[in-house]
């Protein structure tokens, strides 16, 4: 079966990669305070993210399909093994990077899959159980750890975004493929289809991916001035008030 965008699989499976991040954001409580319950989920998604990209190596190897466009250069194929490198690592200067990039990848390609399978073949599952495990390992960190980007992270991120774009742009020139939508735009349906033709589109990426990196901030910024607001509420008076 053909994928088709907003039918009834692709509900499912933004409910499944929805399913990771509601789980994080629901038991935080508790991965918070038991630092063996942490350690574990944190092993646990790490071991999701690693496997579920070697298993996509192995299909491609069983199907006969191995080739270039195997080669890890798509931004949330490098996410995935950078996702797994922050859960294990704690790194915080990882998770900045992993926090913008991971994050405005996944979710651009959780609202508009660049797939051509649907439920139930193997890349469907694998498809979306990867991207929302590259989102989880990001708000793991951030609501069990407390990680925080910053400003500086947001120019940090865009920066590596570049530095990874190269070796992309290389394959892409001597291959004719199309790593990163860096060669033209994907054949189907995206939100690059609002933008101008290539190459101009390229360059209006880089405000959008200025712009969404810095919402992205914004809303973490909103999102703990409304914890810290409900908190001060539910504070008991003081003696003598």
């Amino acid at each position: 079966m053909a994928f088709e965008a907003y039918s009834w699989a692709h509900g499912l499976g933004v409910a499944m990669a929805a399913a990771i991040v509601a789980g994080i954001v629901g038991f935080r409580g508790r991965l918070r305070s038991g630092a063996k319950t942490n350690r574990y989920a944190r092993y646990a998604l790490a071991a999701i993210l690693i496997g579920s990209e070697l298993s996509l190596q192995a299909w491609y190897g069983i199907t006969r399909n191995w080739g270039v466009n195997s080669l890890p250069f798509q931004l949330c194929s490098i996410m995935i093994w950078l996702s797994a490198a922050v859960l294990l690592t704690r790194n915080r200067k990882l998770f900045e990077v992993n926090f913008f990039l991971g994050i405005m990848g996944a979710l651009q390609a959780l609202a508009t899959p660049n797939l051509d399978v649907s439920y139930p073949q193997f890349r469907f599952f694998h498809f979306f159980i990867a991207h929302g495990a590259i989102i989880g390992a990001s708000v793991f960190l951030a609501a069990t750890e407390g990680y925080r980007p910053t400003i500086v992270s947001v120019f940090r991120a865009l920066g590596w975004l570049h530095v990874l774009a190269v070796p992309a742009a290389i394959t892409n020139a001597l291959t004719g493929y199309n790593f990163m939508f860096l060669a033209r735009k994907p054949d189907t349906p995206s939100l690059l289809d609002l933008l101008a033709p290539w190459p101009w589109y390229l360059l209006e990426l880089e405000i959008v991916a200025l712009v969404l990196c810095i919402a992205m901030l914004g809303v973490i910024r909103l999102v703990d001035y409304a914890y810290r607001a409900g908190r001060s509420r539910q504070a008991p008076p003081l003696k003598g008030e």
